[in-house]
């Protein structure tokens, strides 16, 4: 099978809706997001947001800002249709991406390309995801070749543990836990932004 540039999009898209949509209608959506001031439905359509703007930048190629324009999910939409949108919105990034050639520089505080934008949509699935998973009360582990993925492109300078414990220190990485004694990180920010902007 040909290995498409949306596939790891497409594969944490799969795992969330797979850990999520079964709870759609049986979990209060109104709770805060794990850790986040978000309730659990405003998250998943953040999720549903960022992504659609990454596919935006990869589409449009802007090289100094963000495109401006903006995802609203309708504040009526139940869980159920919020996760519609996700889907929606993991589809057109992973669909953009297949068809971004790789010299593509697109703007995220700098050029970045299409191998870039797709570690952050694999990350704000996951990451959400998780945080979701916990205001539900669900128990899930973010998958282990997704962390990997989100940790070589992004966070370059992860701990070693990133080799045996990818899950645990992506979410070290993010604030969102400890790992192995080192406390919690009160800030962080991934590395998106690479090289020049081409000729």
């Amino acid at each position: 099978m040909t290995h498409r540039n949306g596939d790891p999009v497409r594969d944490a898209l799969d795992e969330c809706l797979r850990v999520l949509a079964p709870h759609a209608r049986d979990r209060d959506w109104s709770v805060p997001a794990g850790p986040l001031e978000w309730s659990c439905r405003d998250t998943a359509a953040h999720i549903a947001h960022d992504l659609l703007a990454y596919a935006g930048q990869l589409a449009a190629r802007p090289r100094t800002r963000y495109l401006p324009f903006d995802l609203t999910v309708s504040p009526d939409a139940d869980p159920d249709q919020v996760l519609d949108v996700v889907l929606a919105a993991g589809e057109l990034l992973g669909n953009a991406l297949d068809a971004a050639p790789d010299d593509l520089r697109a703007y995220h505080h700098g050029p970045c390309e299409p191998r870039g934008f797709a570690a952050m949509g694999v990350a704000e699935l996951v990451l959400h995801t998780h945080d979701i998973a916990l205001g539900l009360g669900l128990t899930w582990q973010l998958p282990e070749v997704s962390s990997r993925f989100v940790l070589s492109r992004l966070f370059p300078d992860a701990p070693e543990e990133a080799d045996t414990h990818p899950a645990e220190t992506l979410l070290w990485c993010t604030g969102r836990g400890e790992l192995d004694g080192r406390p919690r990180q009160s800030s962080w920010v991934w590395r998106a932004a690479r090289g020049e902007w081409p000729d």
